[in-house]
């Protein structure tokens, strides 16, 4: 059995103790043992933003809702009308985030329209400035 696997059973504390032995023993070698931890995602800090971990949350969440009764609904309650209503709340929802992420695309792209207008007008304007400085 590799070593990783065997450190992999004992989970985090098993990691950074082996970090923590490698910087007492020799400082490269805890550095390269970090370095991997990192890289390899063992530690929960590498390269997976924020976007990528609500968007699995919620795809565990709807998993979970819709693992009682099958093709996309969530289990019954037992009662139609609080059935009926989640339904319709989750719609609501679902509805609320894809405009909100909607939002906050055309905010990023007039935000980036701004900042290159704004560049642009400098670089126009620079030329004629540098000219009346010479004359």
């Amino acid at each position: 059995m590799p070593i990783t696997a065997k450190l992999d059973e004992y989970g985090k504390p098993a990691w950074i103790a082996l970090i923590v032995l490698g910087f007492i023993a020799f400082w490269p070698i805890g550095l390269a043992i970090l370095a991997f931890t990192i890289w390899s995602g063992r530690m929960g800090c590498g390269y997976n933003s924020q976007n990528d971990r609500w968007q699995q949350k919620m795809g565990w969440m709807r998993g979970k809702m819709s693992a009682g009764s099958g093709w996309g609904s969530p289990p019954s309650s037992g009662n139609h009308a609080f059935d009926e209503y989640r339904m319709e709340a989750i719609k609501r929802l679902e509805e609320e985030q894809r405009e909100f992420k909607d939002f906050l695309e055309r905010l990023r792209f007039a935000k980036d329209k701004t900042e290159f207008d704004a560049f642009m007008n400098e670089r126009r304007n620079r030329p004629a400035q540098e000219a009346s400085s010479q004359a």
